[in-house]
């Protein structure tokens, strides 16, 4: 009886050292795993859109003669048309920019097809140029202002460009946005692992994507959208987090 009980003792003590050294080897691995996996790096964004609030359109008009100050005199007189044409719209003439006269001069053209010493023509050019708050007036006009040909004025209208000037206080809030978007996905990867998330050990800036509203277009080097007026701006961040 006495044998007997010696020996349950032994077991139990062999039990016991076998569960000690069994809790010690999960308590290491689990060490082990934390120790080589103490970090996180998640990729936040965030998109918002915006509205144009400065626009910049460009005409020009020209005039051609096989003599160079009637040429001169065409284009003075389709300046002023333009100037008459474009006040008449509502717009003040300071608002006017009117580029320096560009001289392109034709040669003749050889039965044979090559270019003669011979002039033929000269060909005088302008451009019209308007920066405007009215994003809506300037773009309005941008599409009217053929009429100027009804005028025979030889006139070319060329697509509005758009620019957001606030942009830079809008980065700003937007890479707000996109921390906490990738600090979200953190929580929620850290969470369906059994883990909590710690401290925000780095961050780096992406690029910035202007673009088209619903664009899909991306680049390395960001993209800042001037043919819309409505645009989309998408901020991206890489965040690395602890975890515990």
């Amino acid at each position: 009886m006495e044998e007997k009980k010696i020996i349950n003792i032994v077991i139990a003590l062999i039990m016991a050292i076998a569960m000690v050294a069994s809790a010690a080897f999960i308590s290491n691995g689990l060490s082990n795993i934390k120790g080589k996996q103490n970090t996180i790096t998640v990729t936040g964004s965030a998109k918002q859109q915006i509205k144009s609030d400065l626009v910049k359109w460009t005409g020009s008009f020209s005039a051609q003669s096989k003599d160079l100050k009637d040429a001169y005199k065409q284009l003075k007189e389709s300046h002023d048309k333009v100037k008459e044409y474009l006040t008449s719209k509502g717009l003040s003439e300071k608002d006017l920019v009117f580029s320096s006269i560009s001289t392109m001069t034709n040669y003749e053209i050889l039965p044979n097809g090559m270019q003669s010493t011979k002039i033929d023509s000269y060909r005088l050019y302008q451009t019209v140029q308007i920066t405007s708050n009215d994003v809506d007036g300037i773009t309005e006009i941008s599409r009217q202002a053929t009429e100027l040909i009804n005028q025979g004025v030889q006139f070319e209208s060329y697509p509005p460009q758009y620019y957001y000037t606030k942009i830079a206080d809008l980065k700003v809030n937007m890479l707000g946005l996109a921390t906490k978007d990738a600090k979200d996905r953190a929580e929620q990867i850290a969470k369906n692992t059994g883990l909590k998330i710690g401290n925000l050990k780095s961050a780096k800036m992406g690029v910035f994507q202007i673009t088209a509203p619903y664009s899909t277009e991306v680049a390395d080097y960001g993209i800042f959208d001037t043919s819309s007026v409505d645009k989309e701006i998408t901020a991206v961040v890489n965040c690395e987090f602890e975890i515990k």
